[in-house]
């Protein structure tokens, strides 16, 4: 009950009664579990309708080979700006075995590299409001967070791509324990065979839609951050070192199971002086690993060994990169990536230039992909 309604009620901000603390945990709770239950009904829905969805066949355009699904996965989180609906359509793909392992991961990684794109969009409407001195610091904040996840996921995908073709890896049969699938049949079987008859692309587009639905929902019932909160000093000593940052970027992303939840809390700490700039390469490379775990419990959930190989290529080979490069490279990655945004900020023109190439370049990949066969 709200405290507000009650004059003999605490006051608002008060302590609440232990009453009110077991209706608040009672009720998150129950948000949570109706959530996890629409997100995974939803990845069961696409699972069953990709299995004889004639788009994603075997020679399909958008899924030719690795490179269409790697463009597919790039321009689809551009859209829908967000990775995660990109990321778990790629597993249920391969776990419908419509696409390959291969072509799972990369259509993993591109979702990836178009994930960070609500960073930029915020980071606009934040330049709109900002002063006039300020109003190129979102905007900044934005293409390094592009381009950092641009420098971590590309060459990490070589690394994972190796990793998914070596023997003992690639023989990982990892999945929950066959009463999880016995679960999910008496839970999810009767209406899973009720849409059996649907057309194909109805029962996809509405597992789809379910899933959208259900990461909205659980990012309702995760921490909200907003850049601001629990912050003291206007700039911290701490939010300036590297294994620090690392670490920050690794916990945000953990706990809102969201990559673009994650780097958008940059454009408002930075805006508003909180941290550097050229201090958040850290935090962003830390959130890109982390941001798979809502991923890796997709893939779990959809009973599919080699989805969970997926996940796990891009985690172990985007951790060992990111490690690698701030132990021994980061002051070169560093001012690289701040020369890189200083170029595109220069002026509205380049600035225009490189957000169209965020499309341009998927566009491309698919088209020389389907071209090539």
């Amino acid at each position: 009950m709200d405290s507000r309604a009650e004059p003999t009620s605490a006051p608002a901000g008060g302590p609440k009664t232990l009453l009110q603390a077991t209706t608040s945990a009672s009720s998150w709770t129950l948000r949570l579990l109706l959530a996890l239950f629409l997100f995974v009904g939803s990845l069961q829905l696409m699972k069953t309708g990709a299995a004889s969805l004639d788009l994603f066949k075997a020679g399909g355009y958008l899924v030719r080979n690795a490179g269409s699904t790697l463009g597919l996965g790039w321009l689809g989180a551009l859209f829908v700006l967000s990775g995660s609906p990109v990321a778990a359509t790629a597993l249920t793909l391969v776990a419908a075995e419509s696409i390959t392992e291969t072509q799972g991961f990369t259509m993993l990684t591109g979702s990836r590299l178009g994930a960070a794109f609500v960073v930029l969009v915020t980071a606009v409407i934040f330049a709109l409001r900002a002063d006039e001195g300020e109003k190129m610091k979102p905007v900044s904040t934005a293409v390094m967070a592009l381009s950092t996840t641009a420098l971590i996921y590309v060459p990490s995908a070589l690394l994972g791509f190796v990793l998914l073709n070596w023997g003992p890896f690639s023989g990982l049969d990892l999945e929950f324990p066959g009463q999880f699938a016995d679960l999910l049949d008496i839970i999810y079987g009767g209406i899973l065979d009720r849409v059996g008859t649907w057309p194909a692309t109805l029962v996809f587009l509405g597992g789809l839609g379910a899933l959208l639905l259900s990461l909205k929902a659980l990012d309702s019932v995760m921490p909200q951050l907003d850049g601001e909160e629990g912050i003291g000093d206007r700039r911290l000593t701490w939010l300036r070192k590297k294994w620090t940052m690392f670490a920050l970027g690794c916990a945000v992303a953990l706990v809102t199971m969201s990559v673009s939840v994650a780097l958008t809390v940059l454009v408002p700490l930075v805006s508003k002086g909180y941290a550097k700039r050229e201090d958040i390469i850290p935090y962003i490379m830390g959130a890109n690993i982390t941001t798979l775990g809502d991923t890796l419990l997709a893939a779990f959930a959809l009973n599919s060994p080699a989805s969970v190989r997926i996940v796990l290529a891009g985690i172990i080979s985007t951790t060992i990169l990111s490690v690698f490069l701030l132990a021994f490279f980061y002051p070169q990655i560093k001012r690289s990536i701040w020369r890189f945004q200083r170029l595109m900020v220069r002026s509205r023109s380049r600035l225009a230039f490189f957000t169209a190439g965020l499309f341009l370049v998927p566009v491309a990949i698919i088209t020389i992909s389907g071209w090539a066969g």
